[in-house]
């Protein structure tokens, strides 16, 4: 069964059910601009998306416009989110907070991956160090993630 059959959904609600194979990890390739959504080393989606301003390096500080680096988890969710949907990605870790401060700075937060308002539809690069998607592929991958699934983002 296809994954668009797994994914079921009236296009007029935002929330979809899914009924697939677990999602057991999501990799973000950031030089390639793609994420791969799998369950252990099957691909289930693959998707095209946005990073920061400055998408290149890992993000140290509050307002570099970067997207982190490294393992993280998703660690909340937000239905009402401005961006459509969205899943928060559990940076600043320890490591991340220590070099911060041991640099005088704040690490920043709120990191997502998230949907994509009109305004931003077809901008390259246009978030503060956010993954976003399309509305509809937004939809979808809420729909498959649970909290604590880990995110693997790559330069």
């Amino acid at each position: 069964m296809s994954t668009a059959a797994i994914l079921a959904g009236c296009t007029a609600n935002k929330f979809k059910s899914y009924s697939g194979p677990p999602v057991t990890r999501i990799e973000v390739f950031k030089s390639l601009g793609v994420m791969q959504v799998l369950s252990g080393n099957r691909l289930l989606k693959r998707y095209n998306f946005e990073l920061g301003f400055a998408p290149v390096g890992h993000k140290q500080f509050e307002g570099d416009g970067k997207t982190p680096e490294g393992v993280y988890f998703i660690n909340r969710r937000n239905p009402n989110s401005r961006y459509h949907l969205s899943l928060g990605i559990s940076y600043p870790n320890a490591a991340d907070v220590a070099y911060a401060r041991a640099n005088g700075q704040r690490p920043g937060g709120d990191i997502f991956i998230h949907g994509t308002p009109s305004e931003y539809a077809g901008e390259d690069d246009w978030t503060w160090g956010c993954i976003a998607l399309t509305n509809d592929e937004m939809e979808d991958l809420y729909a498959m993630v649970r909290d604590g699934t880990p995110v693997v983002i790559y330069p």
